[in-house]
């Protein structure tokens, strides 16, 4: 919703609601089929093992029969009211979160980066359901914004569930090498600054962003700085939650600071095809 809201050129509430609900169906599909997949792992997890499917309070038929319904109906309704880009990045992503993503968990800490593609790409789904275009670089920055944020939220939240995640059999950073995930976090906690500068320096938001964003992903970093230098249970808690109050907060900011449609055309202008004032008189 927050990529809809940015992006340049008009919309109606009613592409807006077709979105969301085809976006929401999608994730509800590769969530339900993640579940299926992992039903013998997540026993093994305390954080995973309430479960409905796990307590056998539903069947593994019932989850994956529902996850391809959810996620058919889905992109179906994103290609059919929406447009068929925003329907592919959908489908896209439900493959990437349970065809690879999910078994990349158990072989390779590469997966953490995968996941936070599939982060990424709902806000860009959103801003493609007004443009129909991925040409945008706006676009993609909002992407990248939305990428950069899922290893200080993502790192913090496994370094206290690292003993589920290894007996499980899971490869998380922070199981195999907890210095890397501190370190990680910390470095795309610091990449949040120049994407966010991005958008008032491409004309999508106003100056004024440049100035709340930076406090905002000063908050961000400040923890991150204290889960790098002394990763234990509290700092990973704070900065786990501070991501949570953050992202919201960004996208909340950057929504009260886009730019007007005049000073969005006045930022794409080349300075060379701007002309001079000349006098009546000349």
């Amino acid at each position: 919703m927050g990529g809809f809201a940015m992006a340049p050129g008009v919309a109606d509430v009613s592409t807006l609601l077709y979105t969301t609900l085809g976006t929401s169906l999608c994730i509800a599909s590769a969530n339900s089929i993640n579940q299926w997949i992992e039903v013998p792992y997540d026993a093994q997890m305390l954080r995973t093992r309430h479960r409905v499917l796990g307590r056998r309070q539903l069947s593994q038929i019932h989850a994956f029969g529902f996850g391809l319904l959810s996620g058919t109906v889905g992109t179906g309704i994103l290609a059919a009211m929406v447009n068929p880009l925003t329907a592919g990045l959908g489908l896209a992503n439900i493959f990437l979160y349970t065809c690879v993503y999910t078994p990349m968990k158990r072989a390779s800490i590469a997966n953490t980066w995968v996941g936070a593609v599939v982060g990424a790409i709902p806000p860009m789904m959103g801003w493609t359901a007004v443009t129909n275009s991925l040409w945008d670089p706006g676009c993609w920055v909002l992407g990248g914004i939305l990428y950069a944020w899922q290893f200080p939220h993502f790192n913090s939240l496994a370094w206290n569930l690292r003993a589920d995640y290894s007996k499980a059999g899971y490869r998380m950073m922070s199981v195999t090498d907890p210095k890397l995930n501190a370190r990680v976090s910390l470095r795309y906690s610091l990449a949040m600054v120049p994407l966010s500068l991005a958008l008032p320096y491409l004309g999508i938001t106003t100056p004024w962003f440049a100035l709340d964003s930076t406090v905002v992903n000063a908050a961000l970093i400040y923890g991150a700085v204290q889960f790098w230098r002394n990763s234990n249970e509290k700092s990973a808690r704070q900065l786990f939650f501070g991501s949570v109050v953050h992202l919201p907060l960004l996208l909340g900011l950057m929504m009260v600071h886009k730019a007007s449609k005049t000073e969005e055309e006045e930022a794409s202008l080349d300075p060379k095809d701007v002309a001079s004032p000349i006098p009546t008189n000349a």
